[in-house]
């Protein structure tokens, strides 16, 4: 964010956000959720944030996948687009998310960020941890189904 704009707490958004969600596969076919603490809480959610100004899809994937469980990605391809209504219902914040997906390349996942996820799992896709954040269980629906895009 440039030093001329405000912050994003400080000002309503009459726009939505945009999200990015990183779909992790292990050679085992099982995908990497977290709990999360803060923002969301309590809902499990597979690992991502928000697109910083200036950033391209696959930049935010690496780079959130870094910060928050210490994973080295490669090559993340974008597979889907989700409207998160339910989350806006919810917390009156509305959030379009990009999902990208990526090949786990080794180690375990650390939690670098405590104060936002109480812990990280593998899971099958077809059975996640419920409850579940809006974006990641449509972008894992997506994944499964191979879609883009599915109305809410």
């Amino acid at each position: 964010m440039s030093p001329a704009s405000p912050s994003a707490s400080s000002t309503p958004s009459c726009h939505p956000k945009v999200g990015i969600g990183v779909i992790l596969v292990r050679q085992d076919g099982h995908i990497l959720v977290g709990k999360r603490t803060t923002a969301h809480a309590p809902f499990w959610s597979i690992p991502g944030g928000h697109l910083e100004m200036g950033e391209q899809f696959e930049q935010t994937a690496m780079r959130e996948m870094q910060e928050e469980t210490g994973l080295i990605i490669s090559e993340p391809k974008v597979i889907a687009v989700t409207n998160n209504l339910r989350t806006y219902a919810l917390e009156g914040v509305h959030t379009i998310s990009v999902c990208l997906v990526a090949q786990h390349q080794g180690g375990e996942p650390q939690r670098l960020e405590p104060d936002k996820c109480a812990e990280w799992r593998w899971v099958d896709p077809t059975d996640l941890p419920q409850p579940h954040f809006d974006a990641s269980e449509q972008s894992v629906a997506c994944y499964l189904e191979q879609r883009f895009y599915q109305a809410p």
